[in-house]
C-alpha cells in the first residue's frame, strides 16, 4: 500500500480537520493509502515542505501557498475543506466590542499566526483602519511555534493572562476563549459576522505539486476521494469528529471538537469555485502574495473536480 504524506500548520483545530479526520477515519485506507499526518508550522513551511518533494499534499490555507510557489507555479489546490476564510476575532469579554464591529481593535494588540495576519490586516485596511493611525498591534503569540502546539489555544491562554487584547485564530481557539469567559467573539466573516467582502480572501484546502500529479495522478485522486468521503462522513455523523479528536488531541480538544465542527458542517463542500479562485486572487494581490493574475486553470488541478461529486 502506497504511503501518502500530509502536512498540516495546525493539528489540535478544526481548521483543516477533514484532513485529518480522513486519515483517523481511514478513508484514505479504503482509497488504497496509507496516510500519515505531519505538523509542520507555520503554513508556509508546509508549502516548502511539498515544493522540496517532503511530502505529498498539504492542508493549509490557499493564499500561504504563494511564497513556496509564486504566482502558482508548481502547485494546484486539489480540493477545497471548507468554504471561506475560516478565522475569527476574538476579543477580551471585558472590553466594549460589539460583534461586527471592525473598530473594536483600535488601540489593542491582537495576536496572529505568520501569514494569517494577513487576513485580518487586509480586511482592516479595506474597513477603512489604519494600523498606524489606529494603534492596532498586530504580533505573535510566544510559545505558538512549539511543536504540537495549536496557536488558537495558545492565544487563548494568552489572551486570559492578559497578554493580548484579542486575537485571530480558528474556532477551536476562540472556543476555548468563550467557554472559558475571558474572550468574545467580534468578527466571524464566515458566518456574516463582519465585512461580506473578506469571505473569498482565502479558504482551507488540500493542495499538491505539478510535479507529484505528474508522477502519481492515481495517487492524487485517490487523496482527492479520501477528503470528500470525510466530510460526507462528518456531515452524516457528526460524532465521529469526537473520535478523531480523541485519536489526535488533548481531553479538553477533544471534548469540544464535535460542536466546533457541527459549526463548520454548512461549509463542508468541496467545491474550489471560480468566484472563491477570483477573490483569493485579488486578495493576494492586494496583500503582496501575487503581482499578476492567474486562470482558474493554472490554480486548479480541474482534471480531478468530477470527483467532488461522485
Amino acid at each position: 500500500m502506497k504511503t501518502a504524506r500530509i502536512a498540516v500548520p495546525d493539528l489540535v483545530s478544526n481548521s483543516y480537520f477533514p484532513a485529518i479526520a480522513a486519515i483517523t477515519l481511514d478513508c484514505f485506507k479504503q482509497e488504497g493509502l496509507h496516510a500519515v499526518h505531519e505538523l509542520i508550522f507555520p503554513n508556509y513551511k508546509a508549502y516548502e515542505a511539498l515544493r522540496d518533494g517532503k511530502i505529498d499534499f498539504v492542508a493549509a490555507p490557499a493564499h500561504a501557498a504563494l511564497l513556496a510557489f509564486p504566482e502558482w507555479s508548481g502547485a494546484k489546490m486539489l480540493v477545497a475543506l471548507s468554504q471561506g476564510m475560516f478565522w475569527l476575532l476574538v476579543m477580551r469579554s471585558d472590553l466594549e466590542a460589539t460583534p461586527g464591529d471592525v473598530g473594536a481593535v483600535k488601540g489593542r494588540t491582537i495576536g496572529a499566526a505568520p501569514l494569517v495576519s494577513l487576513g485580518l490586516q487586509q480586511m482592516l485596511i479595506e474597513s477603512g483602519i489604519d494600523l498606524e493611525r489606529d494603534a492596532v498591534r498586530i504580533v505573535g503569540v510566544p510559545g505558538a511555534n512549539e511543536p504540537g502546539v495549536s496557536f488558537g489555544v495558545v492565544a487563548a491562554e494568552a489572551l486570559e493572562r492578559g497578554k493580548l487584547d484579542g486575537f485571530w485564530a480558528n474556532a477551536m481557539g476562540a472556543e476555548n476563549a468563550v467557554r472559558s469567559g475571558v474572550g468574545k467573539v467580534v468578527l466571524d466573516v464566515r458566518r456574516g459576522v463582519g465585512p461580506a467582502f473578506a469571505f473569498h480572501y482565502t479558504m482551507p484546502v488540500l493542495v499538491t505539486s505539478d510535479r507529484s500529479i505528474e508522477r502519481d495522478p492515481g495517487m492524487i485522486a485517490a487523496g482527492v476521494r479520501a477528503i470528500v468521503g470525510a466530510q460526507r462522513a462528518l456531515k452524516a455523523d457528526v460524532s465521529l469528529a469526537t473520535k478523531v479528536g480523541r485519536a489526535l488531541f488533548p481531553p479538553q480538544e477533544a471534548a469540544l471538537i464535535a460542536d466546533v465542527v457541527e459549526r463548520d458542517l454548512p461549509y463542508y463542500d468541496p467545491v474550489i469555485s471560480e468566484e472563491a479562485v477570483v477573490g483569493m486572487s485579488r486578495f493576494a494581490r492586494a496583500a503582496g502574495l501575487m503581482q499578476g493574475s492567474v486562470s482558474y486553470e493554472q490554480v486548479v488541478a480541474t482534471q480531478f473536480r468530477d470527483l467532488w461529486i461522485n
